[in-house]
């Protein structure tokens, strides 16, 4: 996987998808792996603030080394899965 763009790499992402009967050649994102310490920091902030603004977002993305769209789909992710358990 290439961990610079977050994609795998277009050999990897074409065997994945064929296996998985999916068009050839097609590059898939990697699945993040957030570490412990990204974790205990995103469930924090999302328990003072529910939504964060492009600012914040921003300061979470380079204090936590992550993307800001990684950012954005977890707390998006995150409000799903409380929605559900409420």
């Amino acid at each position: 996987a290439d961990e610079s763009s977050g994609y795998e790499s277009e050999s990897a992402g074409a065997e994945r998808s064929a296996a998985a009967g999916g068009t050839r050649g097609r590059q898939r994102r990697a699945r993040t792996a957030f570490t412990s310490e990204q974790i205990c920091r995103l469930e924090k902030t999302f328990q003072r603030q529910k939504y964060l603004g492009a600012t914040e977002r921003r300061k979470l993305a380079a204090a936590l080394q992550l993307s800001e769209i990684q950012i954005k789909t977890w707390f998006q992710n995150r409000r799903m899965k409380l929605k559900r358990q409420i």
